[in-house]
């Protein structure tokens, strides 16, 4: 059960009355009145009491079996549910089909003021393609008390499997409060702490971890087993290879499991994660699933691959993003008027949706939570010196590769801040999200030329200077001359980009932020609309082409003088398209976050030398594709090999801590992610 209480998180452990048949209803009662006068009363970590004549349900995200999974990874052929209760109970057991299908399994009554235990053994067989087990717990004319309920599985029957023993990896940049936050409720935990041997905290900033005021409460109740690291800022590929390094040199983990610094983590996914490796056919990477920290019933993703032909991040198929757990689902999606399937949400509870119930296959799992064999680093490497972006999914897919599957696995996971309130794809961090999608695809694509990206990174070339975000249209084209350079730029560089990037992109209007619209001129248009229309995104490839022609004809033209002293417009963050602003002579732009403003204003001169470049730069890119891939992947063994990234980490010391009164980069704040897997 939740470990603070959180009524927004109750759902994903444990559900109320189910609706049934004419006796339906349209809604439950709020959330919050779940706890107190609901259908059951959480009384521990473990532990439940269902009321009079009420039903529980456990046919949710952390309590159910994801048995289709089992059954395909594992060597598992029965799984073992285990119940301890007292009172006046009936324990019901269901399973489900890949379709979402439902059927009732078996069940015991239990009526017994002690404490009773049984066991009820399912088979795994029918899982290949979906389905998970759960129970209900249904209260007859007595209280029932669930005081405990494992999923279990014989280590005997599975083969000659062992208890395996887990390291934690975490990264933290400047976030000392967040990491000991965490560091504390991983000693609170120590059934998880029984099967751990040490935790990294590879500590890659400025504002120590040691300096936090509750450091000696976090290391106390972790003892002997916390180890500190300070080292230069790598990124979160630094951090988490040192992390994996120091696992294997200290041989006593089988696995390595990598944490961000900024997460809240459920610290059964731990032991699970360890269990499903220890059981698994051959070694497995085995990822968490990410929530969303602001709405945290909000699943991010329930698995993730990549697009091969335009090497991008996609959800996997039969899987929709942002799927909400707590919020009913929609009636009548017939009626839904928003067809974009990307967009529309997708809600409902475990039992109510189907899609949930179909095993996903994956390419990769991001680091805010992944579990890796130590044999899989023994045999593949550490990460690619890639600072942030892309570590993770090229590690995953370059394990895959070597025969190491990644499994995503259901009731694993974390809080994570989410994606869309950030403007990673814009700021400095534009770079490497360019440079390394590009590496990977050099060194995984399936296609000669690299299938559509080239093409692809042309056209988003094209859009940020039609747009005004000159620096980031200039960070891509500087990501491009590096990868044209070869493969030995990116250990050399991976200490010194970051300041470099922040100096250079701090000379551009779109990257001079503001924390108000007041902070700069009055906005004025000297024109207004042509018939009083509004703004709407170009649709079909007819007006996006017209609207790209349209635009770079604007961008060519000078720039009316009254723009260069007033702002033409205001353009909130979720209107900032890339057809609207290549329209406005000036605007001012909000950040994803609406912390900050920046006014973008148009530069003829830049666009046409930014237009130059990123055709020459495109074309040569292309050309030289096969040449390039052929370099790359002849260096990945040296790139990701040990020995290259201990002599990366021996040449980068520890940042000096920031003189009194300094602040820090603000845009370096989160320079230690390790951001895989995201839009």
């Amino acid at each position: 059960m939740p470990v603070d209480r959180d009524l927004d998180v109750l759902k994903l452990y444990v559900e109320g009355d189910i609706a049934r048949g004419a006796e339906a209803f349209a809604a439950e009662a709020a959330v919050e009145a779940g706890l107190l006068s609901g259908p059951a009363d959480i009384v521990g970590r473990r532990s439940v009491v269902v009321p009079v004549g009420r039903r529980a349900s456990f046919a949710t995200y952390f309590n159910a079996f994801p048995a289709s999974y089992w059954r395909r990874w594992t060597t598992v052929k029965e799984v073992v549910l285990r119940v301890r209760l007292r009172g006046q109970a009936s324990v019901i057991v269901y399973r489900s089909s890949a379709k979402g299908h439902i059927e009732r399994v078996d069940s015991v009554r239990i009526d017994s003021e002690d404490s009773r235990e049984e066991t009820i053994r399912l088979t795994l067989r029918p899982f290949i393609d979906g389905g998970w087990y759960w129970m209900d717990v249904v209260a007859g004319e007595g209280t029932a008390v669930l005081e405990r309920a494992d999923w279990c599985a014989d280590p005997s029957a599975a083969g000659r499997v062992r208890q395996g023993r887990v390291s934690l990896g975490i990264t933290t940049f400047n976030r000392p409060g967040y990491c000991v936050d965490q560091l504390i409720a991983l000693g609170q935990a120590p059934e998880v702490l029984d099967v751990v041997d040490e935790i990294y905290v590879v500590d890659q900033g400025a504002q120590r971890v040691r300096d936090d005021g509750d450091f000696a409460r976090a290391a106390e109740s972790l003892g002997p087993r916390l180890r500190v690291i300070e080292q230069g800022n790598l990124g979160g590929s630094g951090g988490f290879s040192r992390a994996m390094d120091e696992t294997v040199r200290a041989g006593k983990s089988d696995y390595v499991l990598l944490l961000d610094d900024d997460v809240v983590t459920e610290t059964e996914g731990v032991l699970r994660a360890v269990a499903f490796a220890d059981f698994a056919r051959t070694p497995t990477i085995v990822g968490g699933h990410m929530f969303n920290l602001f709405a945290r019933s909000q699943l991010h993703a329930y698995g993730e691959t990549i697009g091969r032909y335009r090497w991008w991040w996609e959800e996997a198929p039969h899987t929709k993003r942002e799927h909400d757990f707590a919020v009913p689902p929609n009636p009548f999606p017939v009626l839904n008027p928003n067809t974009n399937r990307r967009v529309r949400k997708s809600s409902g509870s475990l039992r109510q949706t189907k899609w949930l119930h179909r095993r996903v296959d994956v390419d990769y799992n991001g680091w805010w939570m992944c579990l890796i064999p130590t044999d899989v680093v023994r045999k593949v490497g550490l990460s690619m010196p890639m600072f942030i972006k892309w570590d993770d999914a090229e590690y995953c897919v370059r394990a895959g590769e070597a025969g190491f599957p990644t499994v995503s696995l259901p009731g694993m996971a974390a809080w994570h801040v989410p994606w869309q309130d950030k403007d990673d794809g814009i700021d400095w961090q534009a770079y490497f999200h360019e440079r390394n999608r590009l590496v990977t695809a050099l060194l995984h694509s399936p296609y000669e030329r690299g299938g559509n990206l080239p093409k692809e990174s042309f056209i988003i070339s094209v859009k940020h200077a039609l747009a005004m975000q000159y620096s980031t249209a200039e960070l891509m084209l500087s990501a491009i001359e590096d990868v044209l350079t070869g493969p030995e730029h990116m250990h050399g560089g991976i200490a010194t980009k970051l300041p470099e990037l922040l100096a250079f992109r701090a000379a551009f209007p779109d990257a001079q932020s503001r924390v108000s619209h007041e902070e700069f001129p009055q906005v004025r248009m000297t024109k207004p609309l042509k018939r009083g229309r509004g703004f709407k995104p170009p649709k079909g490839r007819v007006n996006v082409l017209a609207s790209a022609m349209l635009g770079t004809v604007k961008q060519l033209r000078p720039v009316d003088a009254a723009a260069l002293g007033n702002p033409q417009a205001v353009v909130p963050s979720i209107d900032r398209h890339w057809s609207l602003l290549a329209q406005l002579d000036s605007a001012l732009v909000s950040s994803a976050d609406g912390t900050k403003v920046a006014w973008y204003q148009r530069d003829p001169e830049r666009f046409r030398a930014l237009l130059r470049r990123t055709s020459v730069l495109h074309a040569r890119l292309s050309r030289e594709w096969p040449e390039l891939s052929r370099r790359y992947r002849a260096a990945m063994t040296e790139l990701a090999s040990p020995e290259a990234w201990r002599a990366t980490f021996d040449a980068s010391p520890p940042s000096p801590p920031p003189a009194a009164g300094s602040a820090n980069a603000a845009d370096s704040a989160n320079a230690a992610g390790s951001g895989g897997g995201r839009e």
